[in-house]
């Protein structure tokens, strides 16, 4: 029964069968080193295709009860290496290094939410600049009717 399980969740991931038909290894259970292998060899087709391929992957193995080998590892490092997403800027050193093994969809999101954040923060240091520049001119003007007024008062005794 677990086979005939197999075999129809195999059609739900097309690509990866295929893949692991051509180079002799199991599709299910599969190996994260075999994913990673699928990836790399497969990354011509670009993330907008693989992505979705390897989810088929962790679906079919999930909705079996077995081990998901689309997570961390090897397998993520090889979808890490394809993304080229960098480590959000704010983080620390240490954990940069760490992005990398994280899941394909986690990064997207870290970055993606680091990037609205940079926005957000430049947004905020231009508007306070604006309002700088703005307190620096109306200080400017009242130095300058203070000075005037003095020069006026100094005037009209004479």
């Amino acid at each position: 029964m677990l086979t005939a399980l197999a075999q129809a969740r195999l059609r739900d991931a097309p690509m990866f069968g295929r893949w692991c038909e051509l180079n002799g290894v199991a599709a299910c259970p599969a190996t994260p080193a075999s994913v990673a292998r699928f990836v790399t060899d497969c990354a011509s087709l670009g993330m907008s295709r693989l992505w979705p391929a390897v989810q088929e992957i962790s679906r079919m193995h999930v909705s079996l009860g077995l081990a998901d080998p689309t997570l961390g590892g090897a397998a993520a490092s090889a979808m890490s290496a394809i993304a080229a997403i960098p480590p959000p800027r704010s983080w620390p050193g240490s954990f940069k290094e760490r992005f990398g093994v994280l899941p394909y969809d986690i990064q997207a999101y870290l970055a993606s939410h680091e990037a609205q954040r940079e926005r957000a923060l430049r947004r905020a240091q231009n508007d306070a600049a604006s309002v700088r520049q703005k307190l620096a001119a109306l200080e400017a003007q009242t130095k300058d009717e203070q000075t005037h007024g003095i020069e006026a008062a100094a005037h009209g005794k004479d």
